[in-house]
């Protein structure tokens, strides 16, 4: 698998992603749904976002590892939350070590949503290739 990441203007190397992700010589692609803060019973957090985002991610790199693939391999990650603001002002130093632990470098989008499913406030939805 080749990657190759495009990102015209200056500006974009302060968003933590890349503007366009281009993959050849595939071998594989895994599209993960949505990842919350669910325990490993299904039941979802009541906690922070900041905590729900610590047990997302573990999450998401759970389902990835399990897989068969890495998370330095995700070219696509969608943001979903309750709050962009609370997520900017409480959850970065969480969020960007996850993606420098891993090089990732990433197309995404963030979108704030009126509600995610029970109490939870932050969803990760990736698209990983191998």
């Amino acid at each position: 698998m080749e990657k190759r990441t495009i990102d015209p203007w200056k500006w974009g190397e302060n968003t933590n992603s890349a503007q366009a992700v281009e993959v050849t010589n595939v071998t594989g692609t895994l599209y993960c749904s949505g990842q919350v803060a669910l325990d490993a019973n299904g039941v979802p957090s009541n906690a922070d976002m900041r905590s729900q985002l610590i047990q997302t991610i573990a999450n998401l790199e759970q389902l990835i590892n399990e897989a068969g693939y890495e998370a330095k391999n995700i070219v696509r990650l969608n943001i979903y939350t309750t709050s962009v603001q609370e997520l900017f002002t409480t959850c970065m130093d969480v969020y960007v070590p996850f993606l420098q632990k891993h090089g990732i470098k990433q197309a995404s989008t963030l979108i704030e949503v009126k509600g995610l499913f029970a109490t939870l406030t932050v969803e990760l939805e990736a698209t990983v290739v191998k």
